[in-house]
């Protein structure tokens, strides 16, 4: 798979359009702001790319580390993937008190639209792990037919 997160940052500067997605678990921010990449996408071939940037906000008064991820992604047909891994990115961060982490990855479907949710598990220093959900948010791209009814 192609270095998605150089492309994120390079091809898609302007990302203010794009939707930003926000929920808190336990004082630790998860917001995700996703990002259809046509230069990547061949519609013709039913593949479909999106980057998504994700900021963690440590809000609590210890340092927590992010182990692992859990990520459920849903295409518009219903059909459904897991993913799971220690930590993301080949990083497992340690993020201190009113703190950030911010790191981009992406993912491909092959229908125009899908959704993606998931949670993190953070270890605070006193060694309790910590379950934050992730929003679900919505990958769309311009290929994707709206019906309203």
């Amino acid at each position: 798979m192609k270095d998605l997160t150089s492309s994120y940052l390079t091809s898609n500067a302007d990302v203010s359009l794009n939707a930003i997605y926000s929920k808190t678990t336990e004082d630790i921010e998860i917001t995700v702001q996703p990002v259809y990449l046509e230069d990547q996408s061949v519609p013709d071939e039913r593949h479909y790319v999106w980057a998504y940037h994700v900021r963690i906000k440590n809000n609590r008064s210890d340092v927590i580390q992010l182990r692992s991820r859990y990520w459920k992604i849903t295409d518009s047909l219903g059909f459904s993937q897991e993913v799971q891994g220690e930590g993301v990115v080949g990083e497992q961060p340690l993020i201190n008190a009113s703190e950030t982490f911010e790191y981009s990855s992406g993912t491909p479907l092959n229908t125009p639209s899908g959704i993606m949710m998931g949670h993190y598990t953070m270890k605070n220093d006193a060694g309790i792990y910590i379950n934050v959900e992730i929003p679900a948010f919505s990958l769309d791209s311009p290929h994707d037919i709206q019906v309203i009814h």
